[in-house]
């Protein structure tokens, strides 16, 4: 698959603002600071697609990006951010909550942690939810131009053990090192997206 087009298609901050329709969605996930903004961007080949903030935590709403006019990716607002209030954090945690009870044509969701470091309990948060509404999803190891190539096959290994670990199982999970500097990862990550949308894409 190749994304030919790309464009804003609306927000959601309530269950009430879900779009509904027949479209399949693929989420993305992440702290604030994990480059999810460039991660779309580069997949999309938009750099204009998703905002991109100095300032991590801006994105407060839910974004649906129409592609090819076959699918929505969905950009779930960042979390993690210290500066963010309680109040905050709690409007969060019940827009994240709206959007797997609604989010019927919901395929999977691509969790975007950083590959320098183990996932945070927002990160395994973000993971347990996914297991328990019964989403399928993969790991996109980000700033994977941080660290060395012949290295990075080792940090994908202990961030995999690490969270069977957390999650006291043993999970044969998708991690793909990503970079939009370097331009890693795209194909792995197109390829998941259209594997699991491809029962519900027209034809």
């Amino acid at each position: 698959m190749e994304i030919k087009k790309a464009a804003f298609y609306k927000s959601m901050k309530k269950s009430v603002d879900y779009p509904g329709g027949d479209l399949p969605e693929i989420a993305f996930a992440g702290k604030s600071n994990v480059g999810k903004s460039s991660l779309i961007n580069y997949l999309a080949n938009n750099s204009k697609l998703a905002y991109v903030s100095k300032q991590p935590g801006k994105t407060r709403l839910i974004n649906y990006f129409l592609i090819n006019g076959s699918f929505y990716l969905v950009d779930l607002p960042g979390y993690g951010f210290a500066r963010v209030s309680k109040t905050e954090r709690k409007s969060w945690a019940e827009m994240m909550r709206d959007y797997f009870k609604v989010a019927q044509k919901l395929k999977a969701l691509v969790i975007l942690i950083d590959i320098r470091h183990n996932p945070t309990n927002d990160d395994m948060q973000m993971i347990e939810w996914a297991a328990h509404f019964g989403v399928p999803f993969m790991i996109a190891a980000t700033k994977a131009d941080k660290i060395a190539k012949s290295k990075r096959f080792h940090y994908v290994v202990q961030m995999a053990k690490y969270i069977g670990g957390m999650l006291d199982m043993d999970l044969d999970i998708d991690i793909v090192p990503v970079s939009s500097t370097d331009k890693k990862g795209k194909e792995d990550i197109i390829a998941y997206m259209e594997k699991m949308i491809a029962e519900d894409v027209p034809e």
